[in-house]
């Protein structure tokens, strides 16, 4: 099981579907696809608490199973 992380929606461009977290404590954004939220509608909003999990993507670390 992997650990979860908690942290806020820093951007999110509904019509592109992706957008940046970040987690409490730390000031690097991380990467999020709409794919990877998992509410209905799949879309975030700036401020928004959020956790999930990240894993080492193509070239950045991504934000995987976000759950608001």
């Amino acid at each position: 099981m992997e650990a979860r992380c908690e942290g806020y929606v820093d951007y999110f461009n509904r019509s592109q579907g992706y957008g940046f977290v970040v987690p409490f404590g730390r000031r690097d954004p991380i990467f999020v696809r709409r794919e990877d939220v998992e509410a209905e509608p799949q879309v975030l909003a700036e401020g928004q608490h959020v956790s999930f999990t990240v894993e080492l993507g193509p070239g950045r670390w991504e934000a995987h199973h976000v759950r608001v």
